[in-house]
C-alpha cells in the first residue's frame, strides 16, 4: 500500500501553499547564462582564429608557393595564342608555268552579335545577289552555332562589281562587310584538273588523318590529284601570334579606335614547298579541246624516264569552284552529272583495251612459237574453233585474205590473233601481258589508281563461287586474244605498256612529280626516274618486227591509221583498237548509226614517236567513240607533233 499512497500523491494537484512558493521562485540563472556566453565566445573565437588561419595559409600557398604557377594560368586566361596558317606551296608544269597558285581576295563577312535582325540582313543580301537564297538557311545555322563574335563567312570571292555594289550599300548592312584573305587558284581550270585536282574545306575525316597543331587555323586542304597526294609537302607549318581577350574570349581592344591588340612576337607560319610537274600544260589544252564533248582519256607518257607529259579526262570540271565554295545545287550538278566529270577515266577508268594489245600479243607468239614471221593464215572474216559452229566474226565481214604476222598488225586481222591464242593459251598470254603493266597497278604518285584485270585460270577460280563458272573456256581464250572479254586495262596502262614498246622493253614507273622546291631558299630536289622490272624477249629481233608493223600502221600502204599520220616529217608507230560495249548476236549486223551513242563502240589508240629515239607515248580512249583509227588517233597525232616541236593539223 506505501507505494500505491506514493504513487498517488505524485499525481495529485499541488495545495495552496505550495502554489505560493512557486510564485516568488527566481526566473533567470544569470550565473549559468554567463558561463554558457564564455564558453560560446571562445568556441567562436577558437573556430574563427582556426579559419582565418586556414584562409591565411591558403593565400600564403596561392600568393608564394604556388605564384608562379596561377600566374602562368592567369596570364594564360588573359592571353589566347591564335594560329598564323601558312602560305600554300605553288604548282608548276615542266617548263615553269603555274598551275596552282594563291590569289589575294575579299570574302563577305557576318559577326552575327552585330546584326541587328539576321534574317532581314540575309533576305537583303540576297535580293542584290551577293548571297544566293539556297544559301540562307545553312548561313543561318552556321551564325547561330557557334560564337557571335566570330565571323562567318558569307561569300568566298566576290568581283570588282560586287564590291563596289556592296560598298554603296555597306551602311544599310550594320555587322557585314568584306574582308581581304588568300584563296587558292588554278588559272587554267578544266585543263589539268583531274591531275592537279583541288582543295576544299577540311572536314571531320580530314581531321582524323591531319596533324591538329600544323593544320590550326588552316580552313582547306587537298581533297584530290597532286593537291592530295602531296598534301604535307604544298602545305606548310602554321606560325602563331598572341592575341590579349577578355573573359568570354573576345579581342580586346588596344585603344578607343578599336584596334585589335597583339603581344609581340608573332612567329609567321612556315609556307609550303613548291611542286614542280611533268607536265606540259600545252600538251593538256591540245587533249583537252581535242575531246570537247566527248567523254574519254589522254595519257601521255616520256619512255625515256616515265615523265607524265599529259594527263586528261573528259568531261572536266573547274577546280576554283571548289577552292572558292559551291552550293549544294552547284555540287550535285557534277556529282550526279550522267557524264561523270568528277570522275579521272585516266587512272580510274577501265576499259577493254581491244586490238591495241595485239603488238605485247605478238611478241608472246612469236616467243612462245605459237607464230613466226612467216607463217601465213587465211581470214575469211570469221574463226570458228574446231567442232564448234559458232563464228568469232572479225572487224571486216569479207575478210581480209592471206596474212602474215605484219600484215596482221598493219591491218588488225581479228582472225589471225584468233587462230595463234589456242596456241598461247590464257596463262602464257597473262605471264607476257602481265610484263607490260596490264591488270596492275603501275605505281604512279597520283591517288585513286585503278588495277584493271588481266584474266587467268587461277584468277577464274578464284573470281567465281559456282564450280561450273570457274572453268576457263576455249571461246574466252579467243576473246581475250583482241582485248575482249574479261580483260580490262586503264588509259595510263596502255600509255605505260606503249611506252614500253617504244623502248623495247625498258620500263620506268610513270610520275608526275619532277621536283620539290624550297619555297624560302629555292632550292629544288629532283625526283629521280624510277626504273622497273623490263620485259623479258629472248630474240631482240622480235622487238625490230614488231615496231615496224606498228609503224606501217601509221605510216603503211595500208594502214588502219594511215589517215591519221599522213604527212608527218618524222616516223612514228601506232595501233588502233575498238572495244565492244554490248554483244552482237551471230544473226545480227552491228550498224552504229542505229545503235545508241552510249552503246556505241569505245574507240582507242596507242602510239609512239619518233622510232629511233622514242619521246612520247600516247594512249587515247574515246568512250563509244566507235572508231579507233578515225576518231583516236588523229588526237595522238596532234599531241605527237606539238611535243616534237612540229605544227599539227590533225585535228
Amino acid at each position: 500500500m506505501a507505494f500505491a499512497v506514493d504513487d498517488l500523491r505524485r499525481h495529485t494537484l499541488p495545495g495552496p501553499g505550495e502554489q505560493l512558493m512557486s510564485l516568488f521562485a527566481p526566473i533567470k540563472d544569470h550565473h549559468s547564462e554567463k558561463r554558457l556566453f564564455l564558453g560560446r565566445v571562445v568556441m567562436s573565437a577558437v573556430i574563427g582564429t582556426l579559419l582565418l588561419g586556414a584562409v591565411v595559409a591558403r593565400l600564403v600557398q596561392l600568393q608564394i608557393i604556388e605564384h608562379e604557377q596561377f600566374a602562368e594560368k592567369s596570364q594564360g586566361n588573359r592571353i589566347r595564342i591564335e594560329a598564323v596558317p601558312p602560305i600554300r606551296g605553288l604548282i608548276f608544269d615542266r617548263k615553269g608555268r603555274v598551275l596552282a597558285e594563291n590569289l589575294p581576295a575579299y570574302q563577305l563577312e557576318l559577326i552575327p552579335e552585330q546584326v541587328p535582325d539576321l534574317d532581314d540582313t540575309l533576305a537583303r543580301l540576297a535580293r542584290l545577289d551577293l548571297i544566293e537564297e539556297s544559301d540562307i538557311e545553312r548561313i543561318t545555322k552556321l551564325s547561330r552555332s557557334g560564337p557571335r563574335f566570330k565571323p562567318v563567312t558569307l561569300r568566298f570571292r566576290l568581283t570588282d562589281d560586287e564590291i563596289a555594289n556592296f560598298a554603296l550599300q555597306r551602311p544599310r548592312f550594320q555587322g557585314v562587310d568584306f574582308q581581304p584573305r588568300l584563296i587558292r587558284h588554278y588559272p587554267h581550270g578544266e585543263n589539268a584538273a583531274h591531275v592537279i585536282g583541288y582543295v576544299g574545306a577540311i572536314t571531320t575525316e580530314d581531321l582524323n588523318r591531319l596533324s591538329v597543331t600544323s593544320y590550326a587555323g588552316t580552313a582547306h586542304t587537298g581533297k584530290s590529284g597532286v593537291e592530295l597526294k602531296n598534301e604535307q609537302v604544298l602545305h606548310g607549318n602554321a606560325g602563331h601570334q598572341q592575341i590579349v581577350t577578355n573573359a568570354r574570349g573576345r579581342q580586346v581592344p588596344a585603344d578607343p579606335r578599336g584596334l585589335t591588340q597583339t603581344l609581340s612576337p608573332r612567329v609567321p607560319g612556315e609556307p609550303g614547298d613548291n611542286v614542280y610537274l611533268t607536265l606540259d600544260i600545252d600538251l593538256q589544252i591540245i587533249a583537252n579541246k581535242a575531246l570537247a564533248g566527248m567523254r574519254g582519256s589522254v595519257v601521255a607518257i616520256d619512255p625515256q624516264n616515265g615523265d607524265l607529259l599529259a594527263l586528261v579526262s573528259s568531261p572536266a570540271f573547274d577546280p576554283n569552284q571548289f577552292a572558292v565554295g559551291m552550293s549544294s545545287e552547284e555540287f550535285n550538278s557534277l556529282q550526279y552529272n550522267l557524264d561523270r566529270p568528277l570522275f579521272n577515266r585516266a587512272v580510274r577508268g577501265s576499259y577493254p583495251p581491244g586490238s591495241t594489245i595485239k603488238p605485247m600479243l605478238s611478241l608472246a607468239a612469236l616467243e612462245t612459237g605459237a607464230t613466226n614471221l612467216t607463217r601465213r593464215t587465211f581470214c575469211p572474216g570469221y574463226y570458228s574453233l574446231p567442232g564448234s559452229s559458232h563464228r568469232y566474226r572479225d572487224w571486216k565481214p569479207e575478210g581480209h585474205g592471206s596474212m602474215d604476222l605484219h600484215d596482221a598488225i598493219e591491218q588488225s586481222c581479228d582472225v589471225y590473233f584468233y587462230q595463234i591464242s589456242r596456241d598461247i593459251g590464257i596463262d602464257r598470254m597473262h605471264f607476257y601481258l602481265d610484263q607490260f603493266g596490264l591488270g596492275r597497278l603501275t605505281g604512279i604518285d597520283l591517288t585513286g589508281e585503278r588495277e584493271g584485270l588481266l584474266p587467268s585460270t587461277e584468277w577464274k577460280r578464284g573470281a567465281f563461287r559456282e564450280r561450273a563458272d570457274q572453268v576457263w573456256f576455249p571461246g574466252e581464250t579467243v576473246i581475250a586474244s583482241i582485248g575482249q572479254g574479261y580483260m580490262l586495262a586503264t588509259p595510263l596502262q596502255l600509255a605505260n605498256a606503249a611506252a614500253a614498246m617504244a623502248m623495247r622493253g625498258r620500263r620506268f614507273e610513270p610520275h608526275v612529280v619532277a621536283a620539290i622546291e624550297d619555297a624560302i631558299t629555292g632550292r629544288k630536289t629532283l625526283v629521280a626516274p624510277t626504273p622497273i622490272e623490263p620485259v623479258k624477249v629472248e630474240n631482240e629481233f622480235y622487238w625490230d618486227s614488231v615496231i615496224e608493223a606498228m609503224h606501217d600502221v601509221m605510216q603503211g600502204a595500208r594502214g588502219t591509221a594511215r589517215a591519221a599520220g599522213q604527212g608527218a616529217p618524222y616516223s612514228m608507230a601506232g595501233k588502233s583498237g575498238t572495244a565492244q560495249v554490248f554483244s552482237v548476236a551471230q544473226d545480227e549486223e552491228y550498224d552504229e548509226e542505229k545503235v545508241e551513242e552510249r552503246l556505241r563502240d569505245h574507240a582507242l589508240f596507242i602510239a609512239f614517236a619518233p622510232l629511233e629515239d622514242p619521246q612520247i607515248a600516247v594512249a587515247v580512249v574515246v568512250e563509244n567513240g566507235a572508231s579507233g583509227s578515225r576518231v583516236a588517233a588523229p588526237i595522238a597525232r596532234a599531241l605527237m607533233d606539238h611535243h616534237l616541236g612540229f605544227s599539227s593539223n590533225a585535228l
